[in-house]
């Protein structure tokens, strides 16, 4: 009977201590809400300290880390995170945004693409991974990253935009300016600008 009792005191504190995780975890979101960081660092640090699975402590304190300019610490929380909880496709995306800041463009297309794998339709995880495969002169991959954007979202004015970008730089002169024509129809007064400087030049016939 002691036994029992033994066992059921100590699942009680267990559950105790995770749910103080919890709360502690939920105060420090808050606090980030208020932009009283630093004591949303303290309590996430005592998230952590209560249960050290805690992902999404992990992933907040991260995210405090990287705003502060603490690139390796944000990256070692991240990993932390996905160690815990494999199938976030936001810490995934989140951790491919520090590569990208590192200029580990490679790197970040790996995490851009996890993040993909998780959700098929994470319309800023395939927005990054283009502008990371551009960064490489991969336009080619660069412009199917976008087009699956428009296919997700045929009104999307910065996918219209960069895909323009992208086609112009790949030598796709009319279909990029036809991208270009489409992101100032949304709304996006760039791209005239674009297209005033690179649409409208003067065709020379050889044999005048």
């Amino acid at each position: 009977m002691k036994n029992l009792v033994l066992t059921f005191i100590l699942l009680a504190s267990f559950s105790s201590m995770a749910q103080t995780s919890k709360e502690y975890t939920q105060k420090g979101r808050e606090l980030i809400d208020k932009r009283d960081y630093m004591e949303a660092i303290l309590n996430l640090n005592k998230a952590i300290e209560l249960d050290s699975k805690n992902a999404t402590a992990y992933f907040l304190r991260a995210n405090l880390k990287e705003k502060f300019e603490d690139l390796h610490g944000a990256m070692k929380d991240y990993n932390l995170a996905i160690d815990s909880n494999p199938k976030s496709a936001d810490t995934f995306f989140a951790r491919g945004n520090v590569k990208m800041k590192l200029q580990d463009y490679y790197g970040a297309i790996e995490d851009f693409s996890a993040a993909i794998t998780v959700n098929e339709n994470y319309v800023e995880a395939y927005f990054n991974r283009g502008k990371a495969k551009q960064l490489l002169l991969a336009y080619e991959d660069a412009i199917n990253d976008v087009s699956k954007i428009i296919q997700i979202n045929p009104k999307s004015i910065d996918a219209y935009y960069m895909r323009g970008i992208l086609r112009l730089d790949f030598g796709d002169m009319k279909n990029g300016c036809l991208d270009l024509s489409k992101a100032g129809e949304l709304g996006d007064l760039r791209a005239y600008e674009i297209i005033k400087e690179k649409c409208n030049t003067k065709v020379v016939n050889n044999n005048d």
